[in-house]
Formats: C-alpha cells, structure tokens, sequence
C-alpha cells in the first residue's frame, strides 16, 4: 500500500473551478474503498444525527476543540470528507462555539451534548491541523486510534516529508503550498491499519518515549530504522518489542492492515491572519458499510415485493415504501402522520393497534398477523399477514415500530380449498363407512342422505325407479309411454329418503314437495328429467324462497341410472362449485351401486325364498294318526337366505315320516341343496328304509352334491386326499322320525341336529336324548335309531337353531325358553305355533326358522282288523271272509268284492312265493289300506305277461284296481300292501269287469 499514490482533488472556490488528481489515483477495485464522488452520494443521503463530537482543537487530554460553522467553504468536488463536513456543519450551534457541554466528562475521547444514536456514533472521523509554517501543529486522540500514530510523533513534522512517499513529495509540495494560499484539496489516502487497538490506559499499551526514541533511531536490536507514514511503512522489518508484544506506542500495534481514509483539508487563518489548514479525515470503510446499510434501506422502502410501514412513538405513520403506496393509493409520502383506522375497518384497526402498542412497551415481536379488509376502490375482502418489530436508535432507544405485509389472499384462497379438499375426503371416507351397511334399498338411500345433511347441504332428496324397487329386469331410466313425444314425463319414481337441517323447509319452491313414499313424474323438459335421461348432473338455481341452488345428480350404477338425488343449499350457505359438483357425483355413484348390489341381492333373496318355499310343503299337510302345524319363517332382506326345510311323508300302513333339516350356508346354493336332500329324502322315505338307513343314504348325497361326478367321484374323492380341494363340501343337519299311526310309536335317527321335543299330558315338555350323530356330509359314521312310544294327545316339536338360537340368545338359554312355552299343549296346535313364535326372539332376521308340531291322534282299536293265516291253501278262502266281513261292518260294502279279489292275490302269492306264518291286516282312516304279511325277503316283482302265460297277472290285476300298491321290508320279513279309496273320498272305484278285461 505504500507504493499506492494519494488521490487528490484540488478545489477551486466555491464560485466554480475543476479538481485536480494526483497522479496515481486510487483505482475502482482497490481494496477497502471506491471513488470519493461514490461515497459522497453514500453520505449525502444519509439523514444527520444530534449529535457530534468535538474536534476543532485537542486539549492536553487530546479532546478535540470546536469547529466554526463559516470555516468550512466545501468547494465543487462532492468527495466523502465533504459530506461529512456537511454533516458536521449542521450542526454545530455557532461560530466559534464549542460542542462541549461543561462540566460532562469525556467518553471514549469524545464529548456529547446529544442523546446517543447520532451519526458520529458511527462514523470514525478524526482531525488534524497544519500551521503556516507547513507543520502538524495539532494531532487528535481520533487520529491516533485510525492512524495508529501517537501525537508526539505527528507534532512538529511536515506532513508530506514525513507520510508521502519520496516520488509523490512534489507533487505534495505544490498542493501544500495552495493549501496555505487558501485552496481547499480534498482526496483519497491509502493507509495502514492496524488489526486490534487497545484502548488507552491499559497497562500493555504504555511504553516509554525512550524506548520509542531508541527505535526511531535505529537503537533496536535489528539496527533497522521504522519511519510511519499515512500511506504506510517504508521497506523495513519490526524490532524488539514490536516482533515481541505487537505494540509500538500507545494502543498501537505493529501489526497492521490496508485502509482508505478520505481527507477534507479547508484552508483556515490564524489570530495573526497567516494561512493554515484544518484536515478532517474519514474512514471509508465506515462509510461503506453506511452505504451497504442505505441500500438495503432502499431496498426495502423502494424495490421490496412487501408492503413496508414505520410507525412513530404516537403509532402514525412515519415512511412507507412504493409497494404499500400502490395497494392503498397514492405516493408513499402522501400516507405520512396517517393511521390503521386509516386503512382498515374498525375492528382489524383496533386489533393492530393493541398489538402496535404492545410491540413498543414490551419489544416481543408478533410475527404472521392475519388482518382482512377491502382494497382501496374495491369490496373484495382481502387478507394481509402483517410482522411488526420494535425499531431502536443507534444506542438501543425504542424509536417505533416496524411493520411487513404482505397479500395473502391466495394463499388463503388455496388453504379455503384445501379446506374443502379435506372436507370432500373426510366425507368420502364417511360414506365408504356408512353407505352399504345393509342390503335394504331404502336404507341405503337413507345412508346416503345422513351423509350429506348437513356435512355438504342443507336438504336433500333420493328417488329411485319404481320398477327397480318392484324387481322389474326392464332397464332402468324408462320413459312413460311415448313419454319423449307426448311429453308426459320421466318413468315412475318413489320418493324414498328425505332429509333436511332446516325445520318445517320445503325442499324446493314452486310445487309441494314429493312425500316420502310417494310414486311421481318429472316433467319431460325438467332439469331433473334431463339429467336421468343423460346420465350427468344438472343445476338447478332458485331465484326466490329458502332454497339458493339445487344439484339434480343421477345415480349410475354400471352404466344404469338407478334413480335421482338432489342437494339443495339455503340462502347463506356457499353456492355449489365444481368441486361440490364432483364430490355430489362421487357421492352419488357410490351411494348407486350400493343400491345396485341392494337390488341384485334382492333379486337373488327372492329367487332364492320362491325356490326355498316351492320345495316345502304346500299348505297345511295332512298324516293319518297325526294332527300337524308348520311355520317356517325366512331371514330378513339382510341375510341370504338359509336351507332350512322340514317336510311331512305319507307312507305305507298309516305311518308318516317327519323330517327337519338345515344345510349350512346361505344364498342360493344353498337353497339349491336343500332341495336335492328335501327331494332325495322323499326318495328314499317312498322306499320304506328305516330311520338310520334315510340317514346314511343321505350322507352318500350329501357328500356327492359338491363334486362335479357326485356320489361315487365323492367316495373316491374321500380315498384320495390330493382331489379334495376340488370338492366343495356341503354339510347339512337332519333329524328322521317315523310314527306308526296303529302303534303309536315313533322312530327317531339324527344326523347332528337338535333334540326333538315332546310334551305328554299332564307332563312338563322334555327334550328327547336321541344320539346326535354327525352331520350330512361327513361320513365315516353310522347313525342310530331311537324308538318312543308316544301317548294319545302328546305333542311333538321338532325345529331349527334359528327358532332357539341367536346373537342375543345363547342356544342353551334358547332351548329352556323354547320348553318353557309348551305349558298349554292341548291348545290348538296352530295356536301353540303362534304363541311359540311370539314369545321367543324369531324376530332377529339372522336365520331361517322352521317349526314342525305334531300331536297324536292314534288309530282307535275298531278301526284295525288283524288276523294270522296258517300256511295252507284254504288260508285263501278264509281270508277273503275275513276281509267281507270287515268291510261290512265299516259300511264299505261297495269295495267288497274288489277288496276280496285283491286279498286273495295277495295271500295266495304269500303261500306260493312266501314263508312263515301269513298276516292280514285291514287299516281304516282316511283310505283303506289292506297288508299281507310274511317271513319272507324276496320282494315281489311285477312283471308283464303273455298271451300264452296262465299266470304272472295277478300283481298287474292289484296295480289295476288299487289306488297304490308296494311291498316294504320287516325286520321279520316283508310287507305287500295296497291301498283303496273309500267310496266317499276324493278317488273313484275302478270297476273289477273293466280291469280284467284290460289285461287281455
């Protein structure tokens, strides 16, 4: 830096003249510093402070004397010492007079008469005068801190001897010379600065002038002399105690860095009227970082995208920037002394207020304050976020408050459509949670509306297609007939939800709302017609009355309109938008298939209820010996349907089968099921098995109906398990039972079902231990039989788990409180069904419900005749005599001679084809039923016989003038019986002529 030429700008008089540079002017980039005329502009737009330090003349302390107001003429150059003279000038209070107030003490070499925060408590200025001999005459503590140079060794040197370097010396004469002759020279001087100063007094920093002398004079170790100098040291090394410590003088390191001080001499007069010279001095640096500082200031008040406003003390308006001025109209200087009041409404101002006031008492910061107010010249509500900070002087005094807005109306914009978004999403989360609980129409439409109301509007309305509510398969969305050219109108709708968040409110204006229930149309040019006819919302807005608009939104379901919804919002409510558009479309979508699947469950129910009741009995059925009642009641729309079935057979000689079954599973298939086993059982019952034979047989079925070959691909199936996941299993419950009207007695197997229940005269119902067994379709098992003979007027309860058992009702508490309602047994048996029914829980809809009672009514004693023939062929004629005098005595003389020829067949193939002992027995009830009974197990065999045969017809004369006729097995042997109607009855005799002629 020593190698570095001053910068210097003679100035001509204040009437006008040109600056002159030194050769070697400081250039642009040099470090540290810009142009003078650059940092001029800096300080000249710099506001003055109160306060500034004195230094026209240093006391033996080293304070600085006063400077006269008229000593200072700045001439055409606008260099950075000349601001500051400016500065300085401002305010000082008169000329000659000092800025010392007496008596205050010096702070840090300097007086102030000013509250702190002036702008010397930021600008390094210091000073130094010349005599008119050429001399340093004077040489200020402010110089000693910048230059690092202590007084004794500035006073009495000539300054450009001493501190320019020897090629600028006489260049530095010549300026020298014109200063003394009244010029002013202003300029920029590159100078060594040191890195740390220690403040004067501390003990480090004294050193005596003899060791500085010393040093000066070469005495140091080195034997090197050190000259200082304004524009730096000359070529030479630091010595003893300067390498040692870093110290050279008072607070004066050796160590030191560039600077750039810019010097303002003014020419000045002594008491004796001879030239001199006062040199203020500037340190750049300083007033680069003002420069900095007043950028950033400017660009806050000028270039920043944010509204900017400093308030006063008194909470007015001090200085805004171009960004506010351009929201609230005018310039920026127009908005001056104003208020919040003056710009927002009442309540926002009030609430600024507070939090301004708050801000200066306590200095918390309040950071992202949100105010909503209109724009100058326009109602559009607009929302700021306004961050307000306590300003402070240069020495901490609260000065204001500082305030930074910005427009955050989109940004509330986009958080009120987020706001929505969630709200659209939480309300489709609701409806997949509570659309299609159940798989009831209605309900689900209702579903639907709980949703909306009032969640997304304020009413709401469902309809739906009234043919999709009667199980029509037409397409839906069907005009009335020429219902596009006559214009009557939509197909037939049914109201069937209604909801709405405002009391005793019409849905719409114009006609009385469409009651819930009610079947309507909508008119052909209706937007609501116009919308079911092509399948996309319509809006429907309301110019009068309660409702502000309306959505008329179809509900499609796989390409099928199913029906209409409409959401309406009252006045004060949001209009709809597209987004409530789409969200009303998804609702609606799902809320149609929903009812969709509502639909085609009810449809598969229904088909499944009419093959499930087509399969059991029709009506009320009848059984010889037996009085019977029946209920069977099917799950609600909610549940599949069950197989559950029971069913009453006839068979041979008065007895009945009475069975009871359940399959498990539900739907159609197992509908399907029930009815293969309800008819396989009615099979094997006409083959006269036993109970436990039905049983097993049933069990081959049972386990062949899920295998695509059936009952031997399931046998096979069972022995090898690699083929079993190809099977579907089918397990069923059944319970048999066989009563003998003559007997009395009933013969029980079971397969996994629950007990049957019998209550005797005078007797507490009972339930009857019959050995479970394991279900149909298992297999591996065989089943036992149970027989119990049952007194005149018993009654026997066989049912399903679904009449005992449920969510609410454990099955043991089911079944105690089944027994407990059979205390009235000799009540009507269709009574005690009834009372059954709606004393237990049957209501619950989870299963099907089958109920079979029965009560005996035996065969009274005269109604039997039975009689043993010995083994002989007279036994033939004997029976026939038998049978007429039976016959007689019934007064059933018409079938005497029919019954006698069928008799005489029947023992006559006993004697040639049988053994044992032959039985004959006549059974009278509702037919006449006629048995011949043997020891032997070949089953009789009809066949047909030639013309040439003599025999081989009498089984084709029996078939010919009975009713029925059939042969059964007995544990001693087997039956052949046949059955004629009784002439009152609903058959017709055949006539014996007509039927022997038949068989020729």
């Amino acid at each position: 830096m020593s190698e570095i030429p001053a910068r210097a700008r003679a100035s001509e008089p204040p009437s006008g003249g040109s600056t002159g540079d030194a050769p070697g002017n400081l250039p642009d980039d040099a470090p540290g510093g810009t142009r003078g005329s650059t940092a001029g502009r800096a300080v000249g737009g710099t506001a003055g402070a109160p306060g500034v330090p004195s230094s026209a003349r240093e006391d033996a302390e080293g304070a600085p004397p006063g400077v006269a107001r008229g000593g200072v003429r700045p001439g055409p150059a606008k260099g950075l010492a000349s601001e500051v003279s400016t500065h300085l000038a401002s305010h000082v209070t008169g000329a000659g007079e000092p800025l010392a107030v007496p008596g205050e003490p010096a702070s840090d070499g300097m007086w102030q008469n000013t509250p702190p925060g002036s702008l010397y408590d930021h600008l390094k200025v210091a000073s130094f005068s010349i005599g008119p001999d050429g001399l340093i005459d004077q040489w200020s503590a402010r110089a000693e801190q910048l230059f690092g140079i202590r007084a004794a060794h500035a006073l009495g040197k000539d300054p450009i001897e001493a501190f320019v370097p020897p090629d600028l010396r006489p260049h530095g004469h010549r300026k020298m010379t014109e200063i003394l002759d009244g010029r002013e020279w202003t300029g920029s001087v590159p100078f060594r600065l040191p890195v740390s100063a220690t403040e004067p007094g501390t003990g480090d920093a004294q050193e005596t002038e003899g060791t500085q002398d010393a040093r000066e004079a070469g005495g140091g170790p080195g034997g090197r002399r050190e000259t200082r100098g304004l524009l730096g040291r000359e070529r030479g090394t630091a010595t003893g105690r300067d390498r040692g410590t870093g110290r050279t003088g008072r607070g004066v390191p050796a160590a030191e860095a560039d600077g750039i001080a810019e010097i303002y001499v003014m020419p000045t007069e002594t008491a004796d009227g001879e030239h001199a010279a006062l040199c203020i001095v500037v340190d750049v640096r300083v007033l680069r970082h003002i420069e900095t500082d007043l950028a950033a200031s400017q660009a806050i008040f000028g270039q920043s995208p944010y509204g900017f406003l400093l308030f006063d003390r008194d909470l007015r308006v001090r200085r805004t920037n171009r960004r506010f001025a351009s929201v609230f109209g005018g310039a920026a200087e127009d908005h001056r002394g104003h208020t919040v009041h003056d710009y927002l409404p009442r309540g926002e101002a009030d609430r600024l207020t507070a939090a301004l006031r708050r801000v200066l008492e306590t200095g918390e910061a309040v950071n992202d304050m949100q105010l909503v107010g209109p724009a100058p010249g326009s109602s559009e509500r607009r929302h700021w976020s306004v961050s307000l900070y306590r300003v402070h002087s240069g020495s901490g005094t609260p000065i204001g408050v500082a305030g930074l807005g910005t427009d955050v109306t989109r940004r509330h914009a986009a958080a009120r459509e987020a706001a929505h978004a969630r709200r659209n999403l939480a309300l489709l989360n609701e409806a997949g949670a509570r659309i299609g609980n159940s798989l009831d129409l209605e309900t689900t439409a209702r579903e639907l509306l709980d949703v909306t109301v009032p969640g997304f509007c304020d009413l709401a309305s469902v309809d739906l297609y009234q043919g999709l509510l009667q199980g029509d398969e037409s397409p839906s969305g069907q005009w009335a007939a020429a219902g596009a050219r006559s214009g009557s109108g939509s197909a037939e709708l049914r109201r069937v939800a209604f909801a709405s968040a405002v009391s005793d409110a019409p849905f719409a204006d114009g006609p009385a709302p469409v009651a819930v229930g009610a079947v309507h149309h909508y008119p052909f040019a209706s937007p609501c017609a116009e919308a079911l006819r092509i399948g996309r919302p319509r809006h429907i807005p309301a110019d009068r009355g309660l409702i502000q608009s309306t959505l008329a939104v179809p509900m499609v379901a796989h390409d099928t309109v199913v029906g209409l919804a409409q959401f309406s919002r009252t006045k004060g409510s949001e209009p709809f938008g597209e987004r409530d558009r789409a969200l009303a479309v998804e609702l609606a979508a799902r809320a149609a298939v929903c009812i969709d699947n509502a639909r085609l469950y009810r449809r598969e129910h229904e088909r499944a209820l009419i093959l499930q009741r087509s399969l059991l009995p029709p009506g009320d059925p009848e059984a010889s010996g037996l009085d019977i009642a029946c209920r069977y009641l099917p799950g609600n729309a909610a549940t599949e349907v069950g197989g559950d079935w029971f069913d009453v057979i006839e068979l041979p000689g008065h007895r009945t089968a009475l069975v009871v079954g359940d399959v498990m599973g539900r739907g159609l298939r197992a509908a399907v099921a029930m009815g293969e086993l309800r008819t396989a059982v009615r099979t094997l019952a006409l083959l006269d098995l036993e109970p436990a034979e039905v049983l097993s047989a049933l069990d081959e079925i049972a386990r062949g109906l899920g295998t695509p070959g059936g009952v031997q691909q399931a046998t096979r199936a069972a022995r090898q398990s690699r083929d079993a996941d190809l099977s579907e299993v089918y397990l069923a419950t059944c319970i048999y039972a066989v009563y003998d009207a003559v007997t009395r007695r009933c013969t029980f197997a079971n397969a996994g079902h629950l007990p049957p229940v019998i209550v005797e005269p005078g007797e507490p119902a009972l339930m009857l231990d019959v050995p479970p067994g394991m279900p149909l379709g298992v297999g591996g098992e065989p089943f036992e039989e149970v027989e119990v003979d049952l007194a005149e007027g018993a009654l026997l309860a066989l049912y399903t788990d679904g009449l005992v058992e449920s969510r609410e009702n454990p099955l043991d508490e089911g079944l105690q409180a089944f027994l407990s309602t059979l205390t009235e047994p000799s009540r009507p048996l269709e009574d005690v069904c009834d009372h059954v029914l709606n004393t237990l829980n049957t209501h619950h809809g989870e299963d099907d419900v089958a109920l079979l009672m029965a009560r005996v009514q035996g065969l009274p004693a005269e109604a039997v005749g039975d009689w043993t023939l010995p083994r002989e062929a007279r036994s033939v004629g004997r029976g026939r005599e038998y049978a007429r005098a039976q016959l007689l005595t019934w007064d059933l003389e018409p079938l005497a001679d029919t019954t006698e020829l069928l008799v005489s067949e029947l023992v006559t193939n006993a004697l040639r084809y049988g053994e044992g002992e032959i039985r004959l027995r006549l059974l009278l009830d509702r037919t006449l039923v006629c048995e011949v009974w043997d020891a032997g197990l070949v089953q009789p065999r009809r066949r047909r016989a030639r013309d040439t045969d003599e025999g081989g017809r009498g089984l084709q004369l029996v078939q010919l003038l009975s009713a029925a006729w059939g042969s059964r097995r007995t544990p001693r042997g087997k039956t052949v019986w046949f059955e004629m109607p009784l002439p009152n009855g609903d058959g017709s005799a055949v006539d014996p002529a007509e039927a022997l002629l038949s068989l020729f």
